[in-house]
């Protein structure tokens, strides 16, 4: 069965993006390499040492979901501007609580209440840029 999975790259900020969303949504931390912990050492000329203490890759396990992440081999500021995370929750009090959490580092896009689709519906991109659809659907 195919899976589609979100992979972010954060240009350097990885750990620090792991540390938030471990805080601000109780993410845990499934995997998480560096890239001087590859086995397969590419040369120095590919992978600079520069790079050692960067995550080469990481996976975050958020509710139900998990999410892919790593710094990659570019620096300069985060641009998720083409994508959204949609994270479903089953109480309009979890719905305000990540909403607010993100909102406080981030900017609210469109803010949190009821919906004709949902509950409780909002959009908010935290202090990295990615944006959050946060959600509680109708029930039935």
């Amino acid at each position: 069965m195919a899976m589609i999975q979100p992979y972010l790259f954060y240009r350097g900020r990885c750990a620090e993006a792991i540390e938030y969303y471990k805080k601000t949504l109780g993410a845990e931390v499934v995997m998480l390499m560096q890239f001087k912990d590859n086995p397969d050492k590419p040369p120095r000329d590919q992978v600079p040492a520069s790079m050692d203490d960067r995550i080469m890759h990481a996976e975050l396990k958020i509710g139900g979901a998990s999410i892919l992440l790593s710094d990659g081999m570019v620096s300069g500021p985060t641009d998720f501007n083409c994508m959204s995370l949609t994270m479903t929750v089953a109480t309009e009090a979890e719905a305000d609580r990540v909403f607010n959490a993100l909102a406080k580092d981030g900017s609210v896009q469109m803010p949190i209440g009821p919906s004709f689709f949902a509950r409780r519906f909002g959009g908010v991109a935290d202090k990295f840029g990615v944006t959050w659809m946060v959600i509680v659907p109708k029930e039935g």
